[in-house]
């Protein structure tokens, strides 16, 4: 599969549907986040409006420190803005306590970032099934073993995160996060410690959690390749949308980056 092909699709209400699976937008409303006090204040996010809409594929892009990374924190309820509202479907995030937030963030919403956070005594298979087992849900075996064979962890699923090479230890986290099925799957960097191949089946399968069971995926990454198997890509700049392409291919999202820097 091409980067362009792959940014060719979008998600499509009929999957949704059929998918059988809750499935939640995100919208911010004057969305701002601040850093610091003083002279030392940083305005990270800048009154941003931004509607997701629920099953969609969204890749979010900018120079370095335009806000990215701190608007997916915001998105996923880890980091609670300096002022504005998040709404996850029809829930305000900021009204919510920190047990309520724990359990958004452990019900409805998926992470797969750089930093691996497995836990060094369990297996491959028990992180990543240990979503479900906290959420005292089902694990389901077809679900799994279809995961975990597109990752390349079948034969691995009985070592220990110490006998993981770095990309083996980040596919699990992957696995970890696709196999809850989770309504908002959000995706930091998530292809930086892979290798090519491996990166684009992790593409793939965020592009398909939007297309074929209609899970809302929200991605920050600087790689142009990686963001064409969006529908969409927002680009930011000093903490405010600057941009923003539909279904893109590699050289349109390099030259709108290109212009952001001039």
């Amino acid at each position: 599969m091409t980067a362009s092909t792959a940014s060719g699709l979008a998600p499509g209400p009929s999957a949704r549907r059929t998918a059988g699976l809750r499935t939640a937008g995100l919208r911010t409303i004057a969305l701002t986040k601040e850093y610091g006090a003083g002279r030392t204040r940083v305005r990270a996010l800048d009154g941003v409006d931004l509607d997701l809409d629920a099953g969609s594929f969204t890749a979010i892009m900018g120079p370095s420190g335009s806000g990215k990374s701190t608007l997916l924190h915001c998105l996923a309820g880890l980091d609670r803005p300096t002022g504005g509202q998040v709404f996850l479907g029809p829930t305000e995030l900021g009204s919510l306590d920190d047990r309520a937030l724990t359990r958004i963030r452990r019900d409805r919403i998926g992470f797969v970032f750089q930093s691996f956070n497995l836990l060094p005594t369990l297996t491959a298979r028990a992180n990543i099934t240990l979503p479900l087992d906290l959420a005292g849900r089902r694990v389901d075996r077809a679900e799994l073993d279809a995961v975990v064979a597109s990752l390349g962890l079948t034969d691995r699923l009985d070592h220990r995160p110490s006998e993981l090479s770095g990309g083996q230890q980040q596919r699990v986290a992957i696995a970890r996060a696709l196999v809850t099925r989770p309504e908002v799957l959000f995706a930091d960097e998530p292809t930086g410690a892979l290798d090519s191949i491996t990166g684009q089946t992790l593409l793939s399968q965020l592009r398909r959690a939007s297309l074929e069971t209609g899970q809302t995926v929200v991605m920050v990454t600087h790689d142009p390749i990686a963001a064409s198997y969006a529908a969409r890509v927002v680009l930011l700049s000093d903490g405010r949308p600057a941009d923003d392409l539909d279904r893109p291919d590699p050289e349109s999202i390099v030259r709108a980056l290109t212009s952001l820097s001039r």
